[in-house]
């Protein structure tokens, strides 16, 4: 049996990155997967084949709301259901495939099975026992599940089943107003169904700058997303065809309930470690069943690392790519690094949204002295031209110093324009610099230049 320098448990975006850059700093590398393709949750059934279908059911609305008004006449497109699934396939398909391309490029090993950690060194695939001196668990997380709510992926479906439904059902209830509950949500509402959102506290997106959750919230219900707010859901009944859920309201804790063909519950999710052995071995673990570790993603097991959602901090894809560079780098004795307050969030609606830094409401918390540059897309032309003129650019910056301390958008392209911001803050740069660089025009990116104006002497469109 060969003897690895790291073996990554897991191949989804931290484990698969932490194997390509191991491989590429010297390290001999192996990556244990289950699954019958690379590229985890994220690419099999998250981040990648949501967003097929975000862009599907988008471009259904443009032709539906938009296509008119710009002189593009005809019979706008019916959905045909298995042949969006069969895109939305492919897409994955190609990703995937891409991945092992990349493991065979870099002469990574892929074991295929499902591991566990017998003892620090040592790690256990089906009845093959593999050396290694490290060894990276890098295993994701699995949704969360809720009491009274029992999920069989057809009536009651987490997202995964969300993804591959076999129709588009007539009325769906999201059970949580977070990124997943939204985001899918709106693929099913722009499809036809009616999508009620359920959501236990005052406000969607939690822990999101309070001024874009209320923008954002407002927006979807435009669309004709329904939001029943401070709602705790008691229990799911279902029959071969149909579900009805009860819940109380906070406020009163009045009783109700809705019908719907399929439920999605969308209330989190918790780091998958099932079957590692974690406990036998030792490894500390947080009441929520997070995986431990120091500033160098160590554990207290000598030479057992962990990255990405099985630890601490916010559950993102590129959160875990940026840890496994980092950990790569720290076994091959480099300095790794994370900067942890520069992450962005994206939530792919339609308007998007994004946030990089703190909110207001972080701010106002830890008593810092801020000023707040606001910008809104119907002053930029491009975005009138796209007809996608609501929403806004909002930049936070030090009222001494001018230093960007955060930044949250709400409009077109919001996913990609947040980046700017993200490089600004890595160089610790000023509102004034980002107001000082020339951007082209007409572009949405506009917006973040006079927002980054209006926390001086104001915007020039606005």
């Amino acid at each position: 049996m060969a003897s690895y320098d790291v073996i990554i448990i897991g191949g989804g975006p931290g484990g698969y990155v932490c194997a390509i850059r191991c491989a590429q700093l010297g390290l001999k590398t192996a990556c244990v997967e289950g699954r019958e393709t690379l590229g985890g949750t994220c690419l099999n059934v998250g981040c990648i084949p949501s967003k097929a279908l975000l862009f599907a059911s988008h471009q259904l609305h443009e032709a539906q709301t938009n296509f008119a008004k710009m002189g593009l006449k005809g019979k706008s497109p019916s959905v045909d259901w298995p042949q969006m699934q069969t895109y939305k396939d492919d897409v994955v398909s190609q990703n995937t495939k891409g991945i092992e391309f990349l493991f065979k490029k870099n002469k990574i090993d892929w074991i295929k099975g499902w591991a566990s950690i017998p003892q620090a060194g040592k790690v256990k695939v089906g009845d093959d026992l593999h050396d290694t001196k490290n060894i990276v668990i890098a295993t994701g997380s699995e949704s969360s599940a809720l009491p009274g709510v029992e999920v069989d992926e057809k009536i009651v479906v987490t997202s995964t089943g969300a993804l591959s439904l076999p129709k588009v059902p007539k009325k769906m209830i999201v059970i949580g107003a977070g990124v997943i509950g939204l985001e899918l949500g709106s693929v099913y509402a722009r499809l036809g169904s009616e999508v009620t959102v359920i959501e236990f506290l005052d406000a969607v997106t939690p822990g999101m700058d309070g001024e874009i959750a209320k923008t954002l919230q407002r927006t979807l219900k435009k669309q004709g997303l329904k939001f029943i707010m401070g709602a705790a859901v008691q229990k799911v009944d279902t029959t071969k065809t149909k579900a009805k859920l009860m819940y109380k309201l906070r406020k009163d804790d009045s009783e109700h309930q809705l019908d719907a063909d399929v439920v999605l519950v969308a209330t989190g999710r918790k780091p998958f470690t099932n079957g590692l052995g974690l406990e036998a071995l030792g490894i500390g673990l947080s009441p929520r069943g997070q995986i431990q570790t120091d500033s160098h993603w160590a554990t207290n097991v000598s030479g057992v690392y962990a990255i990405g959602d099985a630890i601490d901090g916010p559950m993102l894809a590129h959160k875990a790519e940026d840890e496994g560079m980092a950990v790569a780098e720290v076994l091959a004795g480099k300095a790794g690094h994370v900067n942890y307050g520069v992450i962005p969030g994206v939530i792919y609606t339609s308007p998007e949204v994004a946030s990089v830094g703190q909110t207001e409401e972080q701010l106002k918390d830890a008593g810092r002295v801020y000023k707040v540059g606001k910008f809104p897309f119907m002053g930029n032309a491009r975005a009138k031209a796209m007809f996608a003129g609501e929403g806004f650019v909002k930049i936070l910056a030090d009222a001494e110093t001018d230093r960007i301390l955060g930044a949250h958008i709400i409009g077109p392209n919001a996913g990609e324009i947040i980046h700017e911001i993200c490089v600004a803050m890595e160089f610790g740069a000023a509102a004034q610099d980002i107001a000082l660089t020339c951007h082209a025009h007409p572009t949405v990116s506009e917006a973040v230049r006079e927002a980054a104006l209006a926390c001086g002497d104001g915007a020039i469109h606005a």
